[in-house]
């Protein structure tokens, strides 16, 4: 029985914070596979994505390379949210993942931001029962995590406003490239 964690996010854009969740999670051996899911309809955000769907997975895709091969080699861009027609939420994602690993243990990875708010999600008893959660402190949002991995403080909004320090150079080209953001 392996335990393959799921970690979805925005990700508009993917940046060190998250590649360093990632780190954490493969060397602390908390999951064997890290599944990353970029949303496709955030629902508890009060914006929308910049970045399209495609971009988002793109970047993520991307940002998988500037990872350790003992790290990335653990880690799947799975776009099963962007190409979901209408809302999307996380018990849905959780029942297709445990549909795909049968007999596997199912973990969630989330900030303390978005645990905070856990009794607001679609289905939230259901969704409990089925997944352990790997609880993440954020710098930002305080909170009571399950695991202090000395997270990094970076904020995708300063990144969209032009500063491309807190990606990995991978994504750094990529939004460069494509226009994004404050690149533009």
């Amino acid at each position: 029985m392996a335990k393959i964690a799921i970690y979805g996010g925005t990700f508009d854009p993917i940046h060190i914070g998250h590649l360093h969740v990632i780190s954490e999670i493969i060397s602390r051996k908390l999951a064997d596979h890290i599944l990353l899911i970029p949303a496709g309809q955030p629902q508890l955000r009060d914006v929308q994505t910049v970045a399209s769907p495609s971009d988002r997975r793109a970047m993520c895709q991307l940002a998988l390379k500037d990872l350790p091969a003992a790290v990335s080699s653990k880690v799947e861009v799975n776009p099963i949210e962007i190409l979901r027609q209408g809302p999307s939420f996380t018990i849905d994602t959780v029942e297709a993942v445990a549909k795909s690993y049968p007999g596997d243990e199912i973990a969630l990875i989330i900030g303390t931001d978005a645990f905070a708010k856990i009794d607001q999600w679609h289905r939230t008893r259901e969704l409990q029962d089925m997944v352990e959660f790997i609880v993440i402190d954020r710098p930002e949002f305080p909170g009571s995590p399950t695991l202090d991995i000395d997270a990094l403080n970076i904020s995708a909004t300063q990144i969209r406003a032009g500063d491309l320090e807190s990606v990995s150079p991978h994504v750094a080209t990529y939004i460069k490239e494509h226009h994004l953001y404050a690149s533009k």
